[in-house]
């Protein structure tokens, strides 16, 4: 535990991408297997469920330290971070801990969740008293739930490889799909036998670069593939072993969400691994994203829900064909076969993405325009000769998205931020206007720059109204550009309206609260986008 401590305090106190990866070598080179695997997963954001409510951990937090509740409530609202308001307010440490990380967890972390209140606490406080400061603010994080450390999967495989001498891109195949953090495991993660006899794994993902630059730029149309950007849930189709495995992007198993898609592709050739999207669809057209949110939260699914919401699988790349590695074949190798594969699945819920063609990229922008008539969010281009990479890089693939949906909004609550932010008021509540009264109708976390926050928070210290626990209600002054993906009908939210992706675009210092748009304005975007 002391180790990993350390590791994540040289993490935290550093921007540099190449510190964090000479940190996480160091640790690699001298920690065990059976503690080295459990890093890892927490590494690249496989932390544990919160396994103690919040309440009774500030209870026990307070009761330790000698404070009231409230005062730890207080506390908690100025630092932001529930693990380090605890780990601040704890009598001080007088011992650290030697006990392995793998011990800390398996023995410890793991079971609280199994435990009554008494043991909970028991347990919660005798791992407080055996660590030091640093050890228990890990601790914490573990516990809560909050574990981050501002490293990405991609960073943490660079480590592992250049410690281990094994190519990138082998282990970030062996990191994808679920495995249990064993000694054993680690051990197959880092072995130079790279052939790998795991039937269900999918392949990491190639993700496309944001277009920054005007599109003419790319130079030939012709040396371009160009696709819709379809607007549903990244994923793979594994067909191995005379098994079918259906992937998201997020490296969840979510085969018996979607039965009908296994169906289907229990009739692709095994040892075929298809990359594609997942996509509300009926009547030849994909279906507004928020239907499918109505299937993503189930485990499994029933037959009115099967019915109301059906799916397919636009499938854009073959990644495995005849039980071989496809990827370093060029892009237009790699749509010809998945073409004439697909070509024999009419009436299938498999569907092969279609090819845009246009005569110039003038004539491309003119369609790009009625993206969201077609339910589509713009074009994905793609160099023909490309091969299939791992991670979002530039130069190949590139996203061209149609502009945001934009209202002029008015701040009416905030809250303080976490991490970096936590003294200060960056998550906002905003709302539009109805008559004489503002109706809230989204929060927003981005989009400001660092002096922007520290105007809004000095704002925001001196025309408090009330507050709600942690939450200020705000005097309503300031009027933000609020911008978002998709709006759809919602019964759960007071305006009747849910956005996707909400950002803030810019501070409209030329507008005043009356000059702020109304519910008018949402319900015709509404209308518009349906």
């Amino acid at each position: 535990m002391r180790a990993f401590a350390d590791l994540y305090r040289r993490m935290d106190e550093t921007t540099s991408t190449n510190r964090k990866v000479a940190a996480m070598v160091d640790y690699f080179r001298k920690a065990p297997a059976r503690d080295a695997i459990w890093a890892v997963s927490f590494l690249i954001g496989r932390k544990p469920r919160q396994v103690v409510p919040t309440r009774q951990l500030m209870t026990w937090a307070a009761d330790l330290a000698g404070i009231p509740d409230w005062l730890f409530e207080t506390s908690y609202d100025v630092v932001g971070d529930l693990a380090e308001t605890i780990t601040l307010l704890l009598p001080a440490a007088v011992k650290s801990s030697s006990r392995p990380l793998h011990a800390w967890v398996q023995d410890h972390l793991l079971p609280l969740r199994e435990k009554d209140i008494e043991n909970r606490q028991r347990n919660i406080l005798a791992a407080w008293g055996q660590m030091d400061e640093s050890q228990r603010f890990v601790w914490n994080k573990l516990i809560t739930g909050g574990f981050r450390v501002g490293v990405s999967q991609r960073l943490v495989v660079r480590a592992l490889a250049r410690f281990s001498g094994i190519e990138g891109t082998v282990i970030s195949h062996r990191l994808m799909g679920e495995w249990p953090p064993t000694p054993e495991t680690y051990r197959r993660l880092l072995s130079p036998d790279t052939r790998d006899a795991d039937i269900s794994r999918p392949y990491p993902f190639f993700l496309a670069y944001p277009l920054e630059d005007d599109v003419a730029a790319l130079g030939n149309p012709g040396d371009w593939q160009v696709e819709w950007k379809w607007d549903g849930i990244r994923g793979q189709i594994v067909r191995r072993g005379d098994q079918v495995f259906i992937w998201s992007r997020g490296e969840a198993l979510v085969t018996p969400k979607y039965p009908e898609l296994a169906e289907d592709a229990a009739w692709l050739p095994d040892g075929t691994v298809l990359d594609g999207e997942i996509l509300p669809w009926r009547d030849d057209r994909p279906l507004p994203f928020g239907e499918l949110q109505r299937r993503i939260g189930r485990k499994t699914v029933g037959r009115k829900l099967l019915k109301e919401v059906p799916v397919a699988f636009m499938a854009y790349d073959i990644l495995e064909h005849e039980g071989q590695d496809f990827r370093t074949s060029p892009l237009h190798t790699r749509i010809d076969v998945l073409s004439r594969l697909l070509t024999n699945f009419t009436g299938s819920r498999l569907m092969a993405s279609p090819e845009v063609t246009a005569t110039d990229w003038k004539a491309f922008a003119t369609l790009q325009g009625q993206s969201r008539r077609r339910g589509v969010e713009g074009f994905i281009l793609k160099r023909r000769d490309s091969v299939y990479r791992v991670g979002r890089r530039r130069g190949d693939w590139w996203k061209w998205k149609i502009d945001p949906l934009t209202v002029d909004a008015v701040l009416i609550y905030a809250q303080r931020g976490h991490g970096r932010r936590a003294g200060l008021y960056t998550d906002y509540t905003f709302a539009v206007r109805t008559g004489d009264e503002l109706v809230p109708f989204t929060k927003a976390y981005s989009g400001l720059s660092d002096a922007e926050i520290r105007r809004v928070d000095r704002f925001i210290q001196r025309h408090t109204q009330d507050r709600f626990g942690p939450v200020r209600s705000v005097r309503p002054e300031l009027v933000f550009e609020i911008a978002f993906e998709g709006i759809r009908q919602s019964s759960r939210h007071k305006s009747g309206v849910a956005v996707r992706f909400p950002r803030i675009l810019r501070w409209r210092h030329d507008k005043t609260v009356a000059e702020a748009d109304t519910i008018e304005t949402l319900h015709r975007l509404l209308r518009d986008t349906t």
